[in-house]
């Protein structure tokens, strides 16, 4: 276990502390693509500060308690112990630190000791990373992705790039992964080569074992079940992974005598868990595998339209037992062991729906059309009681929504949404005002779609609008709104959504906008999923960016932000600076700082205070007086 050492030094209070002189920082010419980051040091005394923090010492402790030391104070970035217990492998960090990269970044040194603490050898010294080549299937090269084997006592495994980690040098295969033994004395063996970039394995009885790679580009993952005595593979998916409808399912897995989670291989036979989603529906399953033929038989499917399934786990695939979990739109998620032959189950928890007060509010999943016909979804909730034969009442309505990329049509029209999810509240959702008299579309569907070599974002706007007015058109076609008293709302991306919305479509009375991100020059390398910087495409960044744009902003807008937002690309800045824009040029909006606050909100203070400021805001913009 790591603790704080003894004898750590107070932290130097900036405050009182005079410079040392200039901050210098030098460029060597090297091409990089570096995201905008926070927190970042930004002087020496940020650099002891942060060291002194970061100490730790590594300690045995006994079943008893007793702890004695084992390694002395360091940076231990990560732990880790063989599957026998044998060897411990620590990952330290090393000077010098970076100003304009995170510590993941920083030089580090992987070191594996025996179990007193002796060294055995240093396996992995990797130096800082400041420039890293542009797209996000790029890495570092050199060792990376190390791990124990989990089925042997004590192997490691990495990758090693074959590209030079650059994604955009043509490459037969693009990386190589090795095994390597303990006490590693030996050289690192040959494991597998992928064709595009490793993403994990999953090892099995010693025999099998089941290695991934994806490419962000065209979103393909492939997965190779590897015969681990003969060295062959066979491919078991090779799919588009935003595609949900054609998931085989993930491999389940028990802990083996090394209390490792492995994939579970008994008499040739392995079982997949799948969540079922289809164009109709849900059906989880699971399926029996035959590892030599890779047959397929399915064992299990739940098929009820007023409940949700996810199987958990299998417990003895012979007698049929399953650990599954169930819920609906009013029963709170419980688990239960259930037979599959048999179809009994057993309640193992019993936990009761807190939120009865919304027991009656009418909720559906509604599927409708963008004018280009790629199909769209998303909840939506009418107040308890609304007459919906006769609908006399025109609801104003309230619609959530967040950005999502897609490379082709069929896999951005799939739907993840399920009427029988448990309806559960939480402080950033819309849901409350379905208690208020309004309509709430939750979690409407906006696919920004870029098919074969176009980027979803050159044509960013046109898409939001159409994905914006096909959600207020399908609710319309039912005849419970108002289309007159339309309001948007996101958090984050989709805070950004609702800026350009107000911007450029007259759909909308008014929006919420919660930390969120308004000029994309000040994320100039990129964002969300966009790989191009600003100089590559600058008009896709300035007609992306609601602050380029501020003069056509007439709506009315709630701002909020965490005064202390840390996230990539979303601080607190963004949002004044947006502000000062849009008041300026005469906009009705308002800006709330939430003080001390990140990107999402902890404080009751601030919770309580956002849905305040949210409740004022939707009604004197969309209650009839």
């Amino acid at each position: 276990m790591k603790k704080i050492p003894a004898n750590r030094a107070p932290l130097i209070n900036q405050d009182k502390e005079l410079p040392k002189g200039p901050i210098v920082s030098v460029s060597d010419g090297k091409v990089s693509q570096n995201r905008t980051y926070a927190d970042l040091l930004k002087n020496p005394q940020d650099e002891a500060n942060f060291e002194n923090l970061a100490k730790s010492e590594i300690h045995k402790v006994d079943l008893n308690g007793n702890s004695t030391l084992l390694k002395n104070a360091d940076l231990y970035l990560g732990t880790s112990f063989s599957p026998d217990g044998n060897y411990l492998m620590l990952t330290t960090l090393q000077r010098p630190f970076s100003y304009i990269v995170p510590y993941s970044r920083y030089p580090m040194t992987s070191t594996v000791y025996d179990s007193k603490g002796n060294l055995v050898k240093v396996v992995n010294e990797v130096p800082l990373n400041e420039t890293m080549p542009k797209g996000f299937s790029s890495v570092r090269t050199g060792k990376r992705s190390f791990s124990w084997r989990d089925d042997m006592p004590a192997n490691l495994v990495f990758a090693e790039a074959l590209d030079g980690g650059d994604q955009n040098k043509p490459a037969e295969f693009r990386d190589e992964i090795f095994l390597w033994e303990a006490p590693f004395s030996a050289a690192p063996k040959s494991f597998f080569k992928t064709r595009q970039r490793f993403s994990g394995v999953d090892w099995s009885n010693a025999e099998y074992a089941v290695v991934s790679e994806s490419w962000y580009d065209t979103r393909n993952t492939k997965s190779f079940l590897v015969n681990l005595k003969n060295g062959t593979s066979r491919i078991i998916q090779d799919r588009n992974y935003q595609d949900i409808y054609s998931d085989p399912g993930r491999f389940n897995e028990i802990k083996n005598h090394f209390g490792r989670n492995v994939i579970d291989i008994k008499n040739g036979k392995a079982h997949l868990i799948g969540q079922g989603y289809k164009k109709d529906g849900q059906e989880p399953f699971i399926d029996e595998v035959d590892v030599a033929s890779l047959q397929k038989k399915r064992l299990y499917t739940f098929k009820n339209q007023n409940v949700k399934e996810s199987i958990i786990d299998i417990l003895d695939i012979q007698k049929g037992e399953i650990l599954v979990s169930q819920q609906s739109a009013t029963q709170y998620p419980n688990t239960f062991r259930k037979n599959i032959k048999t179809g009994k189950a057993a309640a193992v928890t019993n936990f009761a729906n807190p939120f009865e007060s919304l027991n009656k509010v009418h909720k559906e999943v509604i599927k409708y059309k963008r004018n280009d016909g790629v199909e769209l979804s998303g909840t939506l909730y009418l107040p308890a009681n609304y007459d919906r034969k006769n609908k006399r009442e025109k609801l104003p309505l309230l619609i959530w929504a967040y950005p999502t990329e897609f490379k082709d049509k069929n896999t951005a029209g799939q739907s993840r949404k399920n009427a029988n999810d448990f309806t559960f509240p939480s402080y950033g959702s819309f849901i409350y005002w379905v208690s208020k008299g309004y309509a709430v579309l939750d979690d409407a569907s906006f696919p920004i779609i870029g098919e074969g070599n176009a980027e979803p974002n050159d044509t960013f706007l046109p898409q939001l609008i159409a994905n914006g007015r096909a959600a207020i058109d399908a609710v319309d076609k039912l005849g419970y709104i108002d289309r007159n008293r339309v309001a948007v709302g996101g958090h984050s991306y989709g805070a950004f959504m609702t800026a350009n919305l107000l911007t450029h479509s007259d759909d909308y009375a008014c929006g919420i906008a919660r930390s969120g991100a308004y000029n994309r020059t000040l994320t100039p390398f990129g964002f969300q999923s966009e790989q191009r910087n600003y100089w590559d495409v600058p008009q896709v960044y300035n007609t992306m960016s609601p602050f380029m744009n501020a003069e056509k902003m007439k709506k009315p807008m709630l701002l909020i932000h965490g005064d202390a937002d840390n996230n990539s690309g979303t601080f607190t800045m963004q949002t004044e600076r947006y502000f000062q824009a849009l008041k300026n040029l005469g906009a009705p909006v308002r800006m709330v700082l939430l003080p001390k606050e990140s990107h999402g909100y902890q404080a009751k203070e601030s919770i309580l205070h956002t849905l305040w400021e949210q409740e004022q805001f939707l009604d004197k913009c969309l209650k009839k007086k």
